[in-house]
């Protein structure tokens, strides 16, 4: 999960920072430095930020995916 798939998750959810935060148990600090690019995640705590937005239906696209590179998507359930 790069920042930038960060910032499209949490628009795509429309969900402030904060709001992320307490649903992930992390800081609003953590979330703002990693999206504003000023510092990397520690593996377990970007895993429970990417869980936590997988579970409220975002899907992470790898490059090569997608024509246009990395991005996310909703996840569509059948």
């Amino acid at each position: 999960m790069s920042p930038a798939q960060l910032r499209m998750a949490r628009v795509a959810l429309r969900i402030g920072v904060r709001e992320l935060a307490s649903m992930a148990g992390v800081t609003t600090a953590t979330i703002t430095r990693y999206e504003n690019e000023r510092g990397g995640l520690l593996a377990a705590t970007r895993d429970k930020i990417q869980i936590t937005l997988e579970s409220a239906g975002i899907s992470f696209l790898a490059d090569g995916d997608v024509a246009a590179g990395p991005g996310v998507s909703f996840r569509v359930e059948l």
